[in-house]
């Protein structure tokens, strides 16, 4: 395997001079795509591409997809909708015109987290897009979460279906696959921070993983692009171990940027033990807020439609790495949230444009 392959020698970022979504774009703290009518109607429609937007995006491999975390957002009007529509409105309309953004060929279905979907729920999803497009999917936390928490978030007591197989399968796995069939990207367990007794318990931990992987029917009949990532809050999982675990049942590592995680590089290690494979990324939380600063991302944040903390070292270490595994034939699946930098349509471009310069060289 080529050393560069996972980006072991990065680009420098753009420098301070140049802004934050490139030359060509605007300030970060400005919209990037072209300006939108305000209005408000019964209809949600999408923003019209200018001639940068549609030449970016055809500058970027069909391997790699590019995406948010959901898309319910108000504040992307002019961004990604025309005019301005209450969350309810694009919980219904909102998928369809997002997905005729040239930039938006994956996004990341959040609310499975919470309370597992139904297949009828993700036929309706898949109906609303095109052939190419591919859904990212968070597994029920009632699989991969170790604490059955109260409404604050505090774990109140051991959760029994933690890891569960079966419920892993009939919950997550095979609603996913019947419903999205062939739109189905990754398939996303993302296993909560862990109480400090279990982080000592890892090797059982990672018996438990293993079986709950290999108990999973697989993706490829139906999803000839499905992948089953694990995503994880603890770097204490970043082992060797835990590599083979995930090599054995045929499962990718999901590369976590969130404030409880180690940097990006830090984490590359578990792609290059698992090379040759697709990407699977999700951008969760900038690491100004620190490890528990969702909530005060979201203040600083909302209405989502600035960027606030352009991240350019990020930007350009994950192009990178996108890069070297599209290069080779992989697919790359990468998710972005608007806690990332302020407003995740900007991040998505910028990423796409830092990813385009790293081309060009």
């Amino acid at each position: 395997m080529q050393d560069d392959l996972f980006g072991d020698t990065l680009p420098k970022p753009p420098s301070a001079d140049v802004p934050a979504n490139g030359p060509s774009a605007p300030s970060p703290t400005q919209g990037a795509e072209p300006t939108a009518r305000r209005t408000r109607s019964g209809t949600v429609a999408p923003v019209v591409p200018d001639d940068a937007l549609k030449a970016l995006a055809a500058a970027l491999p069909r391997q790699l997809r590019l995406g948010t975390s959901s898309w319910t957002y108000p504040g992307w009007k002019g961004l990604v909708w025309e005019g301005e529509h209450s969350d309810t409105q694009l919980s219904k309309q909102g998928l369809a015109v997002y997905a005729q953004h040239p930039l938006m060929r994956t996004v990341s279905i959040d609310r499975s987290f919470y309370r597992p979907l139904t297949v009828s729920q993700y036929e309706r999803y898949a109906s609303q897009v095109p052939d190419d497009f591919r859904f990212v999917v968070k597994a029920p936390s009632v699989v991969t979460d170790a604490l059955v928490r109260s409404e604050d978030g505090r774990g109140r007591q051991p959760n029994p279906a933690f890891l569960s197989p079966e419920l892993a399968r009939s919950e997550c796995v095979e609603p996913a696959l019947q419903g999205l069939g062939h739109k189905l990207g990754a398939l996303v367990f993302q296993l909560s921070p862990l109480p400090l007794a279990q982080l000592d318990r890892m090797p059982a931990l990672l018996d438990r993983l293993r079986a709950m992987l290999l108990a999973l029917p697989p993706l490829a009949p139906l999803a000839p692009d499905g992948v089953i990532a694990v995503e994880v809050r603890d770097p204490e999982w970043l082992t060797p171990d835990f590599a083979a675990v995930l090599r054995e049942a045929g499962a990718t590592y999901c590369l976590g940027l969130h404030a409880k995680m180690p940097p990006l590089p830090d984490q590359l290690p578990l792609l290059r033990a698992l090379w040759p494979g697709p990407l699977v990324c999700r951008w969760n939380l900038n690491p100004v807020h620190g490890p528990y600063g969702y909530e005060e991302a979201e203040r600083m944040y909302e209405p989502y439609d600035l960027l606030h903390h352009p991240d350019l070292d990020t930007r350009a270490a994950l192009a990178a790495v996108i890069a070297g595994i599209t290069g080779r034939g992989q697919n790359a699946f990468v998710t972005i949230s608007n806690h990332a930098e302020g407003c995740a349509p900007l991040t998505v471009r910028g990423v796409a444009q830092e990813f385009a310069r790293l081309a060009a060289r």
